[in-house]
């Protein structure tokens, strides 16, 4: 029932947000008691019966096709992270045994190495589909937050910018900045559906962050591969970086993300200046998120 609900949610939303006239549909006269387009001319895109649409936005279709869930997504305009994220919640996936959700999460040797050569030129860090920070070099340290000084159960981009009041401080555009982690969650969260500890954190979001209902509750999705973000650091002042996120093949529950700044601009200046403050000792450093078993619940505290 309850992903019903979310289809539903969805659905109705997605129907909002979108004007006859961008959807190619002559306004049938008269006043429109409801935002953007009717369920009616939802079908009509669609092709399929009123009756039809009207009991899938209701919950009450569970065995929808996936040729109508395409015909649905054309007819609403969805991009492609929407249209993954209808079909996500329409025909939900079971956790299968040894899945990302179930297994030890370990970052490969070599991409701890790649890190490590990004340092000193380029913040960089290694995160799951649920924003869990498995790993991260010196100058991300050095740029966010300390990761490896945070409880295993803490160390998670989402949690960071939505719960710790100095990510408020430290990132310029917050807001823009919790949409795009909003609405990552929201993509996974229909990805993921039986993730307890995907869960527990939006359950945590909803309750702690004011700002969250709404964000949650526009539906909006992303994959947020790349995008500005604007911060002041308590160190080295404003800068501006772009970041871009590379996924590893070989470890598809991995995402490295890597911030980048325009070469011979002051940001650049800033960070190589951030660069030589946080130079890390000549000592080999351990990462302690190697053993981190995200996704068991014995995680320790």
């Amino acid at each position: 029932m309850e992903q019903n609900a979310k289809l539903g949610d969805f659905l109705r939303t997605c129907r909002a947000r979108l004007s006859p006239g961008e959807a190619g549909v002559d306004p049938d006269g008269g006043a429109r008691r409801v935002p953007g387009l009717r369920r009616k001319e939802v079908a009509r895109l669609s092709g399929v019966s009123v009756d039809y649409y009207t009991r899938l936005e209701q919950g009450r279709h569970p065995k929808v096709s996936e040729a109508v869930l395409d015909a649905v997504a054309r007819a609403l305009r969805l991009d492609d992270d929407e249209r993954g994220h209808l079909f996500d919640i329409a025909r939900p996936r079971t956790t299968r045994a040894g899945s990302p959700l179930t297994h030890v999460q370990r970052v490969r040797p070599e991409v701890l190495e790649m890190l490590d050569l990004f340092n000193g030129v380029s913040p960089a860090f290694v995160a799951n589909h649920r924003q869990d920070v498995l790993a991260a070099n010196q100058l991300s340290r050095a740029l966010v937050t300390d990761w490896d000084a945070l409880p295993y159960r803490e160390r998670n981009f989402a949690r960071y910018v939505l719960f710790d009041p100095a990510a408020r401080e430290l990132f310029l555009n917050w807001d823009q900045v919790a949409r795009s982690v909003v609405a990552k969650l929201r993509l996974e969260a229909g990805r993921h559906p039986d993730d307890a500890l995907l869960t527990e954190l939006i359950g945590k979001a909803l309750v702690k962050v004011p700002e969250f209902s709404a964000l949650w509750a526009s539906h909006t999705v992303a994959q947020c591969s790349h995008g500005t973000q604007r911060l002041r650091h308590p160190v080295i002042g404003e800068l501006t970086l772009h970041h871009e996120s590379l996924s590893l093949p070989g470890d598809p529950d991995q995402t490295v993300y890597v911030y980048t700044v325009k070469p011979g601009s002051a940001s650049a200046q800033a960070l190589g200046l951030l660069a030589s403050w946080s130079a890390p000792d000549a000592a080999p450093r351990e990462d302690a998120s190697r053993d981190l078993r995200f996704g068991s619940a014995t995680l320790p505290e």
